[in-house]
């Protein structure tokens, strides 16, 4: 392991990164090539002028210290950059246009903020100019869901046993979307309890939810859980 002797005195340059990186996105980044071309997207952006600001692949593919941090990771640099930009258009945190100039195709990223969405928009509809002629977006990655282990030790905390065997009945018995969605209403209730989780489910299953993708109305269902017979699981 390369050892790093510390920051230096005196002043040093710093990259801004919001704090939502770090209580959203960095939780549940799993894979250290998402992580890492993150993050370097996040320094090259910061050094950049104008409007809008974005990089591209041919940048990236050029990095050498992106390149370098990449080839530790046991596969070719470029196989990761491939894989960690995939996966981050895939997550959301960045955007991706494929773009062709000279007859060279190129894909630009921009992050995933205000700014960042408002510029892929005018490219799309050739309101931003920018000297390249915009190619039809390709569909991103399809992340693979999290498991109910990782679901409870990122919302919930460390595994014990006795809940694993729940969680494994759990998720054998409800559709994964089901099971997500109710780990997503525990936080936005601040009842970090698998029993919470696990009462929702169950009325999910025995109620039935509206359109039978555990997808519905997300006022009306808190609305439900508060008011309805498993209040006792939540303060309001």
């Amino acid at each position: 392991m390369k050892s790093f002797s510390g920051f230096p005195a005196g002043k040093v340059r710093f990259t801004s990164i919001p704090n939502l990186f770090f209580s959203e996105l960095l939780p549940v980044i799993d894979d250290l090539a998402e992580l890492k071309v993150t993050l370097h997207v996040f320094w090259l952006l910061s050094q950049k002028k104008g409007y809008p600001r974005y990089v591209s692949f041919k940048e990236l593919s050029g990095d050498g210290v992106l390149l370098g941090g990449l080839k530790s990771l046991g596969q070719g640099s470029m196989e990761a950059l491939r894989e960690g930009l995939e996966r981050a258009v895939a997550r959301g945190t960045l955007l991706r246009v494929a773009v062709e100039q000279n007859g060279k195709r190129d894909d630009i990223y921009f992050m995933n903020t205000d700014q960042g969405r408002r510029a892929v928009e005018k490219m799309r509809a050739g309101q931003l100019e920018l000297g390249v002629t915009v190619l039809p977006a390709e569909p991103p990655l399809e992340l693979e869901r999290p498991n109910i282990f990782v679901l409870y030790e990122q919302n919930i905390g460390l595994l014990q046993p006795l809940i694993a065997e729940q969680l494994k009945d759990a998720e054998q018995t409800y559709p994964a979307e089901w099971i997500e969605e109710a780990f997503q209403i525990a936080v936005e209730q601040n009842k970090r309890k698998w029993a919470y989780v696990r009462a929702i489910l169950e009325r999910w299953a025995t109620e039935g939810k509206d359109d039978g993708k555990g997808k519905r109305d997300s006022r009306k269902d808190r609305r439900r859980y508060i008011e309805g017979k498993y209040a006792e699981y939540i303060e309001h």
